[in-house]
C-alpha cells in the first residue's frame, strides 16, 4: 500500500484523494474535539485517547511496518515537544471555555498561518481566489466564535483567558501541520511515521494524569476507556488522513479543508451536546463552507 501511496504523489489522483482525505479528517476532528469535552475531565479524557491509541499503534511500530531510517529519530523528538505544547494548550482551553467558543478560535487561527509557512518551507503558493477562499473560512470562523461569546452564559469568568489559550492552540496547531507534514515526507515509508507518531505521541498525557487515574475508581475509569478506544479510532483516521493529504499534495489546501471541522464541530454541538445554532450562525457557517470551496477551486 505504501508504494501504492506514494506513487500518486504530485498526481491529480494524489489530490483528488488529499482532497477527500482532508474533509473526512475534518469531520473526524471536530467529533475528537467534542470527545474531549463532553461530560468527562477533558485532561482524563485526552489522557484515555492518547493512551489507546499508543497502545494500538505500538505492534504495528515494532513488527508491521519498516524500521525508522536513523535520521528519522530526532524529527519524532520534534514531534513529542510540538504536540505536547499544542496539548497542554488546548486542554487548558477547554478547561475554561464553552466549546462553541474555544474550538472555533482554535481552528480559526491556524489556516492564514499554516499557508504562509507552507508557503515558506514548501515553496506553496495560493491564487487570489484561494487568497479570498482562506479569509473567508478564517473570518468566518473567528466570526462564529465572536458569536458564541456573545451568547455564553456560563463560565463568562473565565472566558478571557480561555481566549488567549485557544489563540496560542491555534498558533501551534500551524505548527504541528507544517512540521508532521515535512516529517512525514522525510520517512521513506508514510505509515512508518504515523506508526511511530501514535506511538510517541501517546506518551505525555497518560503520564501527567496518573495521580488522578488511581483515584478514580473502576466505575470512573470504564467509561473513560471506552471513550479512549473510540477516541483512538476517530484519532487514527483524522490525524493519520490529513498527514497523508499533506504528503499526497499542498500542506496549505489540506490545511485549510480540514477546518471546515468547525461546521461539523457546530453540527455536534447541536446534535450531541444540546447547543442550539441560530441563523447567524448557520449563515457564519455557509461563508466557512464557501471559504472551503474557494481555495479547492480558486487555484484551478
Amino acid at each position: 500500500m505504501s508504494d501504492w501511496l506514494i506513487s500518486l504523489e504530485g498526481t491529480k489522483a494524489g489530490h483528488d484523494l488529499a482532497l477527500a482525505l482532508a474533509l473526512v479528517a475534518a469531520v473526524l476532528h471536530a467529533l475528537f474535539g467534542a470527545l474531549q469535552k463532553g461530560k468527562h475531565d477533558p485532561w482524563l479524557s485526552r489522557a484515555a485517547i492518547d493512551a489507546s491509541y499508543g497502545l494500538i499503534a505500538l505492534p504495528f511500530a515494532l513488527f508491521v511496518v519498516p524500521w525508522p531510517e536513523p535520521q528519522m529519530w530526532p524529527i519524532f523528538g520534534g514531534v513529542f515537544v510540538i504536540h505536547a505544547i499544542y496539548k497542554l494548550l488546548q486542554a487548558a482551553a477547554y478547561d475554561r471555555g464553552a466549546y462553541t467558543v474555544v474550538y472555533p478560535v482554535v481552528r480559526g487561527t491556524g489556516p492564514l498561518v499554516t499557508v504562509v509557512l507552507a508557503g515558506m518551507v514548501f515553496g506553496e503558493h495560493f491564487a487570489p481566489g484561494q487568497w479570498l477562499g482562506v479569509a473567508c473560512l478564517s473570518g468566518g470562523i473567528l466570526a462564529l466564535a465572536a458569536w458564541n461569546l456573545a451568547h455564553v452564559t456560563v463560565g463568562r469568568e473565565t472566558m478571557l483567558p480561555a481566549l488567549g489559550l485557544a489563540a496560542l492552540t491555534g498558533l501551534l496547531v500551524a505548527a504541528y501541520t507544517t512540521y508532521d507534514a515535512w516529517g512525514i515526507r522525510q520517512a521513506p515509508d508514510p505509515f512508518t511515521f504515523l506508526a511511530w507518531f501514535f506511538v510517541i505521541d501517546s506518551i505525555l498525557m497518560p503520564a501527567l494524569t496518573f495521580r488522578r487515574w488511581r483515584s478514580l475508581g473502576v466505575q470512573g475509569i470504564l467509561p473513560l476507556l471506552r471513550r479512549g478506544v473510540f477516541g483512538a479510532l476517530v484519532a487514527f483516521a483524522s490525524f493519520g488522513g490529513i498527514m497523508l493529504a499533506t504528503r499526497l499534495d499542498k500542506v496549505g489546501e489540506a490545511a485549510v479543508l480540514r477546518e471546515t471541522s468547525t461546521v461539523f464541530a457546530a453540527l455536534i454541538g447541536w446534535l450531541v451536546l444540546g447547543e442550539r445554532s441560530s441563523r447567524v450562525q448557520v449563515g457564519l457557517m455557509a461563508v466557512i463552507a464557501a471559504g472551503a470551496v474557494l481555495v479547492e477551486w480558486g487555484g484551478r
